[in-house]
């Protein structure tokens, strides 16, 4: 969505956020990223401060979560509800949220689901098996 360069991806989340502070004019991306970004503040440390956090590794061994990663996530996953890829994804979105009663929460719940999926097709230098990840899903669902 945004390229390939770690620290070209970083500065399209700092720089929408900027310019949300800002009051800037923005583009539609952009509006998307400063919403998901204004959802985690416990991420605007790192958003608001580019110089430290551009170049930083996030080490899941030290216990760190990449903000940019979760972040990124999220607009996945708005893209696939909008856009109703895999099918099916964004009837399965709306009755989490219907039984969770919380948007953002149903994300975080289906964000594990497309994190395992990615994982398994980086392992097994394969690509992401859109059935498998509907099923994950379909079991959160289904509580």
């Amino acid at each position: 969505m945004f390229g390939d360069n770690r620290g070209e991806i970083r500065k399209v989340f700092t720089e929408a956020w900027r310019k949300q502070q800002a009051g800037d004019a923005m583009s539609p991306l952009e509006q998307l990223v400063a919403a998901v970004v204004a959802r985690h503040p416990e991420y605007h440390r790192f958003i608001e401060n580019p110089r430290l956090s551009l170049e930083r590794d996030f080490l899941p061994e030290g216990g760190e979560t990449n903000p940019f990663l979760h972040l990124g996530m999220h607009i996945s996953l708005q893209e696939q509800f909008s856009t109703d890829r895999p099918a099916g994804i964004s009837l399965l979105y709306r009755q989490l949220t219907l039984r969770l009663g919380d948007a953002h929460g149903a994300e975080h719940q289906i964000m594990e689901c497309l994190g395992q999926m990615l994982w398994e097709a980086q392992r097994d230098n394969r690509m992401p098996d859109e059935q498998a990840y509907l099923e994950c899903v379909r079991r959160v669902v289904g509580g």
